[in-house]
């Protein structure tokens, strides 16, 4: 077992409590000890829910070891029921209660209740949050549809919406977002599951034409057995990105019979034109390492490379259930994909592959702010300030604008501070000088501050560098990714820097270390 500080997926009875959480008229018993609540704080503090997820917990003691656990499973159980009077129960248990194999799903069993109880066998051991998410999802619908026959007549212009989740990254306003795209385009949407669905809504899944996975790791499961069962086709292109929203709806509009006019609702989309009219010098072949779950790491790399003329420079997922895809993806950009739940590993990759944006996980945006480099979340696990109180989907066309805003701001931000500290000594813009409006000359120089002062030298910027100062090719490439009317001024205080030290060559460390020492 190895310890970590942060880990990006929980056990999967915490998947199991995200489905409960997302729908009505459900809830879950889970057979665990005191102390096992925490998975409480997930929803009302960073997802800032009004009210407790619906889960009663066993919360066994020490002193209940001497006696009979599953007297106080089934007890749980029956005051869970008298109390809420859900529409159906979800039975299983955590990861420490998994030891002592009380078995709540043959106990369930045992339980003379009048509503449907689904048990739950959830590896705690072998398999984490999503994938429990995405099983206990699967036993719902199966559950639910079970002797369902599908209508003889079925609209064709109707749909399902299957993987939108408690917890999930903007899952509740990439549901209003693609719901009313979809309403714009003539499809009808029946039901969306698990968010806001009840166990009515789960019954009438087949009687719409074809189902929509949003998000893969959570309704794929489901999707593939209302396909087999009755004969539903599903669409699994992901709606992040442009090019990705165009692709959506072209297959949705072919499975609902409709012709292949220009989707409705391109006309919202402004981020192509920024991206367009930025300034290229700056934003075009930006490093960018990419880090999250499979469905928005994925659609975050093909967005920077196809996009925003990012260049991907590393692609990750911490789901080894998705590695495949995620492999698959990273061979379109030329590199090795990072399969780890080790946030060590990653920030590791990070330093090697020196990025100038990392997208990621509210791990990376620590890593990154600990480089210096800016960062963008785009992927759970997240902290309360990515469940925003505004509107801000992922998808569609609104979506693809956040992203642009969401990227590039960072980037524009990192790129005002250099300026400011490149030109921090020019008799224009130090902070003493008055509005170039008023006087017609410069300002006298202020005096050399004590920090100014290296050897016993004060450093002056303007210095004439050494003609022998010899630059690596990879120093070189890298001074060109500097905006060309800064770049004379930082080869000038890097060649000064080096001569001060006596290095020799001037390689891409000691760039940056000249950088980060006149930056002081």
């Amino acid at each position: 077992m190895k310890l970590t500080m942060w880990t990006y997926e929980g056990p999967p009875h915490v998947g199991a409590m995200r489905i409960a959480a997302s729908m009505q008229g459900v809830h879950y018993v889970l057979h665990a000890p005191q102390g096992d609540t925490y998975a409480d704080l997930l929803f009302t503090m960073i997802e800032r829910r009004p009210s407790r997820p619906p889960v009663t917990y066993t919360t066994f003691q020490a002193r209940d070891l001497a006696g009979s656990t599953a007297d106080v499973f089934k007890t749980a159980c029956r005051d869970a029921i008298t109390r809420f009077q859900p529409d159906a129960l979800l039975v299983g248990a955590s990861c420490t209660a998994e030891l002592l194999q009380d078995d709540p799903a043959g106990l369930a069993r045992t339980l003379d209740v009048r509503i449907p109880v689904v048990p739950l066998e959830l590896p705690s051991y072998q398999k984490k949050e999503h994938w429990g998410a995405a099983e206990t999802f699967y036993r719902l619908v199966r559950g639910f549809t079970a002797g369902r026959e599908r209508p003889a007549q079925v609209a064709p212009n109707s749909c399902n919406i299957l993987g939108p989740s408690a917890l999930g990254f903007r899952n509740r306003d990439d549901v209003t977002e693609i719901c009313r795209l979809l309403a714009a385009n003539g499809i009808d949407v029946r039901v969306v599951a698990p968010l806001g669905a009840t166990v009515d809504d789960l019954a009438r899944l087949p009687e719409a034409a074809f189902n929509i996975v949003l998000y893969p790791e959570i309704g794929e499961s489901a999707a593939r057995y209302l396909k087999k069962q009755f004969g539903m086709p599903f669409v699994s292109t992901v709606p992040i990105g442009i090019g990705a929203t165009r692709t959506f709806l072209a297959e949705v509009r072919a499975l609902a019979g409709l012709s292949n006019d220009e989707p409705v609702g391109e006309a919202e989309d402004r981020a192509t034109w920024y991206a367009r009219s930025v300034d290229s010098n700056y934003l075009t072949n930006k490093r960018v390492f990419v880090f999250g779950d499979a469905t928005h790491a994925i659609a975050a790399a093909r967005i920077a490379a196809r996009e925003l003329g990012f260049k991907v420079c590393g692609l990750g997922t911490y789901m080894r259930e998705f590695a495949r895809e995620v492999r698959e993806a990273a061979e379109e950009f030329g590199v090795e994909a990072l399969i780890t739940d080790d946030h060590l590993d990653v920030e590791q990759a990070i330093i090697d592959a020196r990025p100038e944006l990392v997208l990621g996980t509210q791990m990376e945006r620590h890593i990154a702010k600990r480089l210096r480099v800016p960062c963008a979340v785009i992927s759970a696990p997240v902290h309360v300030q990515d469940f925003p109180a505004r509107y801000s989907p992922q998808m569609g066309f609104e979506g693809a604008n956040v992203i642009f805003d969401s990227w590039v701001h960072p980037l524009m931000m990192g790129l005002e501070e250099h300026l400011l500290q490149m030109f921090r000594d020019d008799f224009e813009f130090n902070d003493q000088a008055q509005a170039s409006h008023l006087h017609a000359h410069a300002p006298s120089a202020k005096p050399a501050a004590a920090d100014d002062e290296a050897d016993g030298e004060t450093l002056v910027m303007a210095e004439a560098p050494s003609a022998e100062a010899v630059w690596t090719l990879e120093a070189e490439r890298e001074l060109k990714k500097i905006p060309f009317f800064v770049r004379g001024k930082a080869r000038r205080n890097t060649e000064l820097f080096a001569a001060r030290k006596g290095i020799r060559p001037i390689t891409v460390e000691t760039l940056y270390d000249a950088k980060a020492h006149f930056a002081r």
